[in-house]
Order: C-alpha cells, then sequence, then structure tokens
C-alpha cells in the first residue's frame, strides 16, 4: 500500500506513489533516515554507486517558461549546451530554473525532484550514463524518500530519449 514505507506522506511523494501503483511499479518510494539534498547523500544512505543516483535536473526553456527534465547519473555533469542544442528551437534558449519556478512547474521542491508526476509535463531528456546500472534510485518527490528503477522503466513511461547529455 501506497505510504506505508514513508511517513508521514506529504502530498508530492503521495503523488509519485499512487503514480508508481498506477503503472505497477514493484517498487514504492522508502524513506531515508536523513534528507538527501545532493546525490553523494543519496548514494550514501542507499549505500550505492554515485552513479546510480538518477539526478533530476531542472531548466528553463525560454521565452514558453517550459521546464526541461534532464535525468542524468549522478556521477556525471550535464553539459547545457548539449541540451540547448536538443531541446531548443528557433528563438528559444535554455536558462538555469530557480527554486521557485522548479516548485511551480513540478510541484515538488529542489532535492526532492522526481522524474515522474509533474504537475506540468516537462520536456524530458535522459541520460545514456544511467544505461551503466542495472539499478537506479530517483528521488520521490521529498528529498528523504526514493525509490528504486531502471532506465527502462523511465523511458516506458516518459517516452523521452536516451541521449548525451553529460559533460566529457
Amino acid at each position: 500500500m501506497c505510504g506505508a514505507e514513508v511517513k508521514p506522506l506529504s502530498d508530492s511523494v503521495r503523488r509519485v506513489c499512487t503514480l508508481l501503483e498506477t503503472l505497477g511499479h514493484p517498487h514504492l518510494p522508502i524513506a531515508l533516515d536523513d534528507a538527501a539534498h545532493t546525490a553523494q547523500q543519496a548514494a550514501d544512505a542507499l549505500g550505492v554507486s554515485l552513479g546510480q543516483i538518477a539526478k533530476s535536473i531542472i531548466f528553463r526553456l525560454k521565452p514558453d517558461d517550459r521546464a526541461v527534465l534532464v535525468v542524468t547519473s549522478g556521477d556525471r555533469r550535464v553539459d547545457e549546451h548539449k541540451v540547448q542544442a536538443l531541446v531548443c528551437g528557433a528563438g528559444q534558449s535554455l536558462g538555469r530554473a530557480n527554486a521557485e519556478f522548479v516548485k511551480a512547474r513540478t510541484g515538488f521542491t529542489i532535492g526532492g525532484v522526481s522524474p515522474l508526476g509533474h504537475v506540468e509535463p516537462p520536456v524530458v531528456l535522459l541520460d545514456e550514463e544511467l544505461g551503466r546500472f542495472d539499478v537506479i534510485w530517483a528521488a520521490a518527490g521529498h528529498p528523504n524518500a526514493v525509490f528504486k528503477l531502471t532506465l527502462a522503466d523511465l523511458v516506458a513511461w516518459t517516452q523521452a530519449p536516451v541521449v548525451d547529455v553529460t559533460v566529457r
């Protein structure tokens, strides 16, 4: 049952949990003992490698003011120029998203942005580097809630392309 693993259940975690249940995903969110505001903190808490943490990075597509979600491996850094080349058309540019923008577009606070369950559907790109791992972990709507998944799960749920978006 949704929420048995994470209490008290915030609205954002409940939203992710309900969506995972609807998708038939067997791994519902679990609670970490301490909030993990960084990929390293999450990896340490779970006892996994940093690369297994699926970081959700939000950018702002201008002038549309639409969120762009890049789900990347925790041990990699996103190359904004690569993302811009993939998502921007004529007259568009990519900018940084502040905490207020992230909360308004996703429904999540920074540090707890899930790769799914956003209040407004974002443009989504999935980092090919996540494919190095059989199992990855993503935030579930709160800095102390995570869930287990695979890159194949993300592809199926988001229909997003798996692309090269990281600094080499």
